[in-house]
């Protein structure tokens, strides 16, 4: 059964409009959701090398001249070292996530097209979006995963096993958050304009999430502090510490996952808002 609709607009936008089949029950569209994720897991398994090429570079050389050449050099301290782990782990989820979730996206729509296949399929254009986030997080999660014991490994140490169930949930989080700002992203900016964006979003993200120092130790910096504080990697970085450092000065859990869930949501509305307006351009 297809939905017959009166879209103002001409073009594409207007094809997929006028003739888009109707969501299917839950079953049907839980069915089509996991389609498109196998889909995209697919592609992730055959670009493999590429992709892990791509996202581990950057920590991994972090890790090496913080953790392993400073360290050497007698230039870091310990204390920074132990604290460099669980923020370049977070660090690496929320920006794989929001990187593989806006650049694709905004390829796809300027470019590419292929979105137009996933808009016309038996379920919702929210629902299309949404599998956008969670690949970009599961992304996320992949590469974050895979720097733990790269990270041990390099740096030493251990990760508490207690720890680990809470670690996973503070790691989902954070990549649904990173993959929900990339939602936002990818339908806000031009394809032709989302190098110059990267640039001008992606690195102060990455030097305003308390991965590299921590939150209360920017006390006497407290104009950078309210600034680190509106990240939502912070509470990432903060969250993980609290779990692996059992015993450092961290911010709580409960309001780690607290700012994750609610920035989550917020990000999730404001990028399905998005996603909306630019399936019908």
């Amino acid at each position: 059964m297809s939905e017959v609709m009166t879209v103002p607009n001409s073009g594409t936008g207007t094809r997929i409009a006028s003739y888009r089949p109707r969501p299917g029950g839950r079953s049907e569209s839980l069915g089509v959701f996991g389609a498109l994720m196998a889909r995209d897991l697919f592609v992730t398994v055959r670009e493999l090398p590429s992709f892990m090429v791509q996202v581990i570079l950057q920590p991994l050389f972090m890790l090496f001249i913080f953790g392993v050449v400073l360290r050497g050099l007698d230039l870091v301290t310990p204390e920074l070292v132990r604290i460099l782990l669980p923020g370049v782990v977070s660090m690496t989820i929320f920006q794989t996530a929001v990187q593989n979730t806006a650049l694709p996206l905004a390829v796809d729509f300027a470019a590419t097209r292929e979105i137009e296949d996933r808009l016309l399929a038996p379920i919702s254009v929210t629902a299309v979006g949404i599998e956008k986030v969670v690949f970009g997080a599961m992304r996320g999660l992949i590469a974050g995963i895979v720097m733990v014991p790269i990270g041990l490994l390099m740096l030493g140490g251990h990760w508490p096993l207690a720890a680990w169930p809470a670690v996973i949930v503070i790691c989902i989080l954070g990549a649904l958050s990173g993959g929900a700002l990339g939602l936002v992203i990818g339908t806000s900016v031009p394809a032709r304009h989302i190098g110059v964006v990267f640039a001008a979003v992606l690195l102060p993200l990455m030097f305003t999430g308390a991965a590299q120092y921590p939150f209360f130790g920017l006390a006497k910096l407290r104009w950078f502090q309210v600034i680190v504080a509106l990240n939502p990697m912070t509470y990432v970085s903060e969250g993980m510490r609290w779990l692996v450092l059992p015993g450092r000065h961290s911010i709580p859990l409960w309001i780690d996952l607290t700012v994750l869930i609610v920035a989550t949501a917020g990000l999730l509305v404001l990028g399905t808002s998005g996603f909306h307006r630019k399936s019908q351009d």
